[in-house]
């Protein structure tokens, strides 16, 4: 059987006010239309609800059996349309991204806050896990994109560039290196150094970049984090080698970055997504704030801006 709700909606008027105006003023209904939906419910029941007289309005005893019933049933109804409601505000909608932890600390957050006062209802997860987890992350579509090493991805994404770190010595403020304007590897022969764990991509940049000259190194200490890394520099122990983008995200007091040649080594960094998979217009906003966050197109001046499109960066297909 078809419920009638529009019929016992006008019902449960009558009975609570004891009066046909008084109802259809209640429910914005001419007396007319109210008797007419009365008159329906009581003819797909098959039984009197009410009992109507020139002066009053009473309920019949199928009236005053079913009355309970149906209140009963109309708040729970309500309720449960309000809890529909009130999750459907409160709903948020999630964007995830992945980004190497060495940059996640970095210029990343700058790019998150932008985006936050766009879009404050936007919750943001963040994966900052290695360049190959990254790689994985997009395959599977758990994110958006990526931001990571241009060099460990496959033919299947997508890629933006962004920007090129060049790697960089850390050593103490008061360590005759320091003063050099750069240093070449030959001159880290006699030098404790510090090194980072074979699993990230840092190192094997490093590692390929030099060749055989690495085994000529005295790699006294090797460390899973860059901030340890950084962490044993500042004590004293030794020096590293790390991004220079890194290190914007430690603690840089007392400590000084070098420029290292001979050979120059440069990590590319670049937005990697699933190729063939549009991003999601949200996903794409926040795209557009990282490049200008980290290519410092944000702080462009407004003639260079009218010159050139606000995404001035490469996107490039990688091929099997």
């Amino acid at each position: 059987m078809r419920i009638d709700f529009l019929g016992l909606h006008a019902f449960v008027a009558i009975a609570e006010r004891g009066s046909f105006q008084l109802a259809a003023a209640h429910l914005n209904l001419s007396q007319t239309a109210l008797s007419h939906r009365i008159r329906k419910l009581e003819e797909d029941l098959g039984v009197k609800l009410l009992s109507r007289t020139t002066r009053e309005v009473s309920l019949t005893q199928a009236g005053l059996n079913l009355l309970p019933k149906v209140k009963a049933t109309i708040e729970s109804l309500s309720i449960s349309l309000d809890e529909l409601r009130h999750e459907g505000h409160s709903r948020q909608e999630t964007l995830s991204i992945g980004c190497l932890p060495t940059i996640a600390s970095g210029r990343l957050p700058l790019a998150l806050r932008r985006f936050q006062e766009r879009h404050p209802d936007v919750v943001l997860r963040i994966y900052d896990n290695s360049a190959t987890e990254i790689s994985n992350l997009v395959q599977e579509g758990t994110i958006a994109f990526g931001i990571t090493l241009v060099a460990a991805h496959r033919w299947d994404f997508d890629i933006e560039m962004l920007i090129k770190d060049p790697f960089t010595l850390v050593c103490p403020e008061d360590h005759p290196l320091a003063s050099q304007p750069n240093v070449s590897w030959s001159d880290l022969t006699e030098e404790p150094l510090i090194r980072i764990s074979p699993q990230t991509g840092n190192r094997m940049i490093i590692d390929d970049a030099l060749g055989s000259r690495r085994e000529g190194l005295t790699w006294r200490f090797e460390v899973q984090h860059i901030q340890t890394a950084v962490a044993l520099v500042k004590a004293g122990v030794a020096l590293t080698v790390i991004p220079s983008r890194a290190f914007e995200s430690v603690d840089q007091r007392g400590l000084k970055l070098v420029p290292l040649r001979n050979p120059s080594i440069t990590r590319q960094l670049g937005i990697v997504s699933r190729r063939g998979t549009p991003l999601s217009p949200l996903a794409d906003e926040l795209r557009r704030i990282i490049v200008q966050v980290f290519t410092g197109e944000g702080q462009a001046s407004q003639k260079r801006a009218a010159k050139k499109p606000a995404n001035n960066v490469n996107k490039i297909h990688q091929k099997p």
